[in-house]
């Protein structure tokens, strides 16, 4: 259940029923923003002159969908629409709620319009939890426009919802908010006499307060939830006013906050800034995007994988040991753990940073497709099976095609010039060699061969 209050009674409203504040209500609870101007950060949607503050002047708003990380302001902002354009406000949280509660809130938004002709916002959490029957449901009432829908979703909406539903929404993507949001929210606690701490005598050193900002990590309920706590576990001095120094602010929040969802979309921008900077030999920028992985909890063993992968995509034949070295490191890893495992993963990011690159593994791709759009030549005679051949020439009278085949090691360098490819595709190359590293000097040695036997 989600509380919001209600500006004109000084309450709080519960869709559209309201109860009193509460002396146990959360400090993050109370300095919910109630309006556009409370509203922090988002200024490239809501800023003066952006659309969605265009529209939320106009009271004209159609149904949209509110991508972004969690407590990025996706909850608050609709609800701030909602009391901005007076229209009822209804939550439906897609992990627990179905078509019945869809159902039930259509009805009451049906009776309020005829009634008052009052707009209702129907605001669904986690949209993309919802299957596609699930969705399909909401598009008859947004044809109608009994329910205008703000969607809420931390995942690609392009891959979680359908496109019927995106058809009908306006998408807006919504940023983390910044340190100075942050700071901005928890200034604005300390101020407010009526929600927040303005009422009580309250010092809090300037280190105090980056403290709290920062390590939010760009949440603000977590912000404002570590000040009321240095706050409340402070004792006043003898002017009865409480200090708040960096010492208390460390205690009251402890840890960073990463917000980082290993199955969400972070995941996956985190592990393409990592393999990103191994690619580009950025070794410290690979060491920060694997930290800030394990940081957020991901599995130690799922980047040993990308890591192995990378090492014969993007390094290669310039480095053929890389792929052996990784495997170690992994193997290594998983007989000593945490922490002192982090060397092993240390050891790997660092070395494939820093290796020669090539990747002209991707060459069986080529080959590959070659094979799946025109299928497979006939293989020359001379490269067919020696015994199949020696059968062939018995049965068909004829001359054994194997004896055409010049054997490599019987040549000087082991090297020979001879078709190998179909006819048809003589001359063909899905093989590109890199220049760099090991590729560079064994392709070296392999021209020279040729240019010589030539």
């Amino acid at each position: 259940m989600d509380l919001f209050q209600d500006k004109n009674a000084g309450s709080l409203q519960v869709n559209d029923s309201t109860v009193r504040y509460a002396d146990e209500q959360p400090l993050a609870t109370r300095m919910r923003p109630q309006s556009l101007e409370e509203f922090a950060g988002q200024e490239h949607l809501v800023g003066e002159g952006k659309m969605l503050q265009r529209m939320i002047e106009s009271g004209v708003i159609g149904s949209l969908i509110f991508y972004g990380p969690p407590s990025s302001g996706k909850t608050t902002l609709a609800h701030v629409i909602s009391k901005e354009i007076k229209a009822s406000f209804q939550i439906i949280n897609a992990v627990l709620d179905g078509i019945k509660e869809l159902r039930s809130v259509v009805e009451k938004a049906e009776k309020l319009r005829k009634l008052n002709g009052r707009k209702t916002i129907l605001f669904v959490d986690e949209i993309h939890r919802w299957n596609k029957a699930q969705q399909d449901a909401l598009l008859p009432h947004l044809e109608s426009g009994i329910i205008t829908l703000v969607g809420a979703t931390t995942e690609n909406p392009f891959y979680s919802l359908v496109n019927p539903l995106l058809s009908r929404c306006q998408l807006f993507e919504l940023f983390p908010l910044t340190v100075d949001d942050v700071r901005n929210m928890l200034v604005r606690a300390l101020n407010n006499e009526e929600k927040g701490l303005g009422d009580k005598s309250i010092r809090v050193d300037k280190e105090a307060l980056n403290h709290l900002a920062d390590y939010a990590g760009g949440d603000v309920r977590n912000a404002l939830n570590a000040l009321e706590v240095a706050v409340l576990s402070s004792k006043p001095d003898e002017n009865d006013q409480i200090h708040i120094t960096k010492e208390i602010a460390q205690e009251s929040i402890q840890r960073r906050n990463v917000r980082y969802d290993r199955t969400g979309d972070e995941h996956y921008h985190y592990a393409s800034a990592f393999i990103k900077s191994l690619r580009g030999s950025d070794a410290d920028a690979a060491l920060y995007w694997m930290n800030a992985m394990l940081e957020g909890g991901d599995d130690p063993n799922f980047i040993f994988r990308r890591m192995l992968i990378f090492a014969s995509e993007d390094v290669g034949m310039a480095e053929p040991n890389a792929i052996t070295i990784v495997n170690s490191c992994q193997e290594a890893f998983i007989k000593t753990g945490m922490p002192e495992g982090m060397f092993f993963l240390s050891h790997a990011c660092i070395y494939l940073s820093i290796c020669p690159k090539s990747n002209s593994s991707l060459g069986i791709f080529s080959a590959s497709k070659e094979v799946k759009e025109k299928g497979v030549g006939a293989v020359p005679a001379y490269l067919k099976d020696k015994t199949a051949n020696k059968l062939s020439a018995r049965f068909l009278d004829i001359e054994n095609a194997s004896k055409n085949y010049k054997y490599p090691h019987s040549y000087d360098r082991h090297w020979v010039d001879q078709q190998y490819l179909p006819n048809e595709l003589k001359g063909k190359k899905f093989y590109e060699p890199g220049a760099e590293g090991r590729e560079g000097l064994l392709i070296k040695r392999l021209n020279e061969i040729r240019k010589k036997e030539n």
